[in-house]
């Protein structure tokens, strides 16, 4: 019996809660599948790429005083696969504050990944600059339209990378906006409804806790466009933690930074960068590989060894 057919509904459920293992997903066909687990999966055709998210390049407090090398160590962990992906993502915060020479190092951090070709998306520090996502844009995102928005299609699949960062709501909320709204329907029309759709975002499409700002305030807006859809995987960044959540066919899934952990919602009075003991600190830092159903299978592989 192969390792998706013994994936049991308990172990699963076992699964959002590790931080120990990590799953390379793969598109064969337009059907998004399991490969194996990072670092021992065998060979196999098909299209495959994992996500990583919040490096916070220039980030250097006492959470993470070497946020260069935490990522270095997640293109490691990529580059040491026994299949490498086609493609990597990055949710957003390349950069803490948006600063010409910490998009220098970023960029150079990330040309020495072996493995695959990086695609972008822009967090809130991305666009601290006198002209919101000037310096992001011209370095990273070329090519693409409005804030940075664009689509592509891979294997099979149509990938969508959305702008939320750029115009911040009462509260921290993210917004697309009704210009990259009416993109995004634009967009979606040509695509028949059994197409797997994977959507990029750096601030959650849900709300994962409003008191801090933990969601978009149109993402309703979109996630009507996306409904008729029979596959559709969001993955995003922001909140630095691993939390799920499916609703009908859509899978949202937040993911694990390489820079520094966050608080879980209720846990603190506000979030941001935590402070943990040197020696779990990559163990709660990470990249993040999501397998889409149905069923949907998420686990994580952190920096740390073992």
């Amino acid at each position: 019996m192969d390792r998706q057919a013994k994936f049991d509904r308990r172990t699963a459920l076992k699964c959002m809660a590790w931080a120990g293992t990590g799953l390379v997903w793969t598109v064969a066909g337009g059907v998004p599948r399991p490969l194996g687990f990072v670092g021992e999966a065998v060979a196999a055709s098909g299209f495959t790429f994992v996500q990583i998210s919040d490096s916070h390049i220039g980030f250097a407090k006492e959470a993470n005083p070497d946020t260069a090398g935490t990522l270095r160590a997640a293109l490691a962990k990529i580059d040491a696969m026994a299949v490498r992906p086609d493609l990597v993502v990055h949710t957003g915060d390349v950069t803490h504050l948006a600063k010409p020479a910490e998009f220098e190092l970023a960029a150079q951090i990330l040309s020495e990944l072996k493995a695959a070709p990086i695609r972008f998306i822009p967090g809130e520090h991305d666009v601290l600059d006198d002209t919101p996502g000037a310096l992001y844009r011209e370095r990273f995102a070329k090519g693409t339209l409005g804030d940075g928005w664009y689509s592509f299609d891979q294997a099979g699949v149509h990938f969508v990378a959305l702008v939320n960062v750029v115009d911040l709501q009462a509260g921290g909320f993210g917004k697309i906006g009704d210009a990259q709204l009416a993109w995004l329907a634009d967009d979606l029309k040509a695509r028949g409804s059994s197409t797997p759709v994977v959507v990029l975002a750096h601030m959650p499409l849900w709300t994962v806790a409003e008191d801090w700002g933990w969601g978009t305030s149109d993402a309703e807006r979109a996630l009507t466009l996306l409904r008729r859809f029979g596959s559709v995987t969001v993955l995003n960044g922001h909140i630095h933690q691993v939390m799920q959540k499916v609703e009908g066919h859509v899978g949202f899934h937040t993911a694990m930074s390489t820079a520094f952990p966050q608080p879980a919602p209720g846990t603190a009075a506000s979030p941001g960068p935590m402070k943990v003991g040197a020696e779990r600190l990559r163990q709660v830092l990470g990249i993040r590989s999501i397998t889409v159903g149905p069923p949907t299978v998420v686990r994580d592989l952190p920096l740390a060894d073992g």
